[in-house]
């Protein structure tokens, strides 16, 4: 229970550190590099009749099991993803700049309460935002879980690289919940 206070509290600094960054700015789903139909640089969302492999994601606070993962080019996987903690955790497949900009987004939903340390609130994600933006966390590359709660991403790799899943839930990522990915 310790940690999950420590994170709370991690969380809490980097959330009013995020908020003075951002400003009153809103950043729905949709303003990151890649994804919302913009494309990725490392691949698409795979097609389950496809799937070449199955990955099992552990989360729990503060880090991932497996904490590296080995794919190839051309490659369909499956990641089945377990949420173990007692916090929300996300399962996103990146680079870090791409980490860097979604970390925005997640600040977001949690200023605006549509996300919680422990719950998600879904109806609050489905809020127009203005301009037709919402909350919705429905990136292919990524999953948010709910504690006790497991799902999904598929995904079929591009070319070698090094990528990294992370959870960029405020506090998380800087926490150290990221693993490193790679693709050759």
């Amino acid at each position: 229970m310790k940690t999950v206070t420590a994170i709370r509290i991690f969380a809490a600094a980097a959330l009013a550190t995020a908020g003075a960054l951002l400003g009153a700015a809103a950043y729905a789903a949709g303003t990151h590099g890649g994804g919302h139909g913009h494309g990725f640089a490392f691949g698409e969302p795979g097609k389950p009749a496809e799937v070449t492999r199955t990955i099992d994601v552990t989360m729990k606070e503060n880090f991932f099991e497996p904490e590296t993962i080995e794919v190839k080019p051309g490659e369909t996987i499956r990641f089945r993803i377990a949420n173990q903690g007692e916090l929300v955790h996300e399962f996103n497949i990146g680079t870090a700049a791409m980490h860097a900009e979604h970390q925005k987004e997640m600040a977001t939903m949690m200023e605006h309460g549509a996300l919680k340390d422990d719950r998600i609130d879904h109806a609050m994600m489905k809020m127009d935002m203005g301009g037709g933006r919402t909350m919705e966390h429905d990136d292919p590359n990524a999953v948010l879980l709910e504690p006790g709660k497991s799902g999904e991403v598929i995904w079929k790799f591009g070319k070698a690289m090094a990528l990294d899943f992370a959870c960029t839930v405020p506090g998380h990522y800087e926490a150290g919940m990221v693993g490193r990915m790679h693709v050759r």
